[in-house]
């Protein structure tokens, strides 16, 4: 599970970043979507490093090699685009990390494996569904999926994904809501990252 978070207060992003780590997530998608994301990123990047072992930081809502390319400088592990962009492909590739091209169909699926990716972002996940994945998990198995978008907490929903034969998902909004940053239910995201884990680890075994 890849939890996906975005918010422009450094204090408030360390919180959650403790909660989910806490909750036993050793990943976390950066959502860079505001002004001076870079910014806020590169302090958070520095707090895993510094107080969370084994915390794999990376970026998502990345549109331009450039953008890669800086948070690849501030320590990004992968990047994660909404799309398939050759441009980024070339510069994490020469930098041998990890990038997720957001894809919505089988021809960008090839063109994004035949460029080197390991593991597609399906999105948005919620207008394709576990069927469209299990339909491209026929003639293609080695296929690495993560559906990000239309994924929730609940077991139902997890275990039609898991079925269908995805690698993994990307959770945002349906795991870290507005209700708990609001509300600085810190420990309410604890226990719900280590609920969704525990679910995930069951349907995979």
């Amino acid at each position: 599970m890849v939890p996906l978070f975005y918010h422009p207060n450094v204090t408030l992003g360390k919180k959650v970043l403790k909660a989910c780590y806490d909750g036993g997530a050793r990943l976390m998608e950066f959502t860079a979507r505001g002004d001076f994301a870079s910014e806020v990123f590169l302090e958070l990047n520095k707090f895993a490093i510094a107080e969370l072992p084994g915390m794999i930081m990376g970026v998502g809502s990345i549109t331009d090699a450039a953008a890669a390319s800086m948070f690849m400088q501030m320590g990004a592990n992968f990047i994660v685009t909404p799309s398939l962009r050759e441009d980024i492909a070339i510069v994490c590739n020469r930098r041998k990390v990890l990038w997720s091209p957001g894809c919505g169909s089988l021809t960008e699926i090839n063109a994004a494996e035949e460029m080197g990716c390991e593991i597609v972002k399906l999105f948005p996940g919620s207008t394709y569904g576990p069927s469209f994945v299990k339909a491209i998990k026929g003639p293609q198995p080695w296929t690495s999926v993560m559906p990000t978008g239309g994924v929730t907490t609940e077991t139902a929903n997890l275990k039609a994904w898991f079925d269908a034969g995805v690698t993994c998902v990307g959770m945002g909004s349906q795991l870290i809501s507005k209700e708990v940053l609001a509300n600085n239910d810190f420990k309410g995201l604890e226990s719900t990252v280590r609920e969704t884990l525990g679910t995930i680890i069951k349907l995979r075994t």
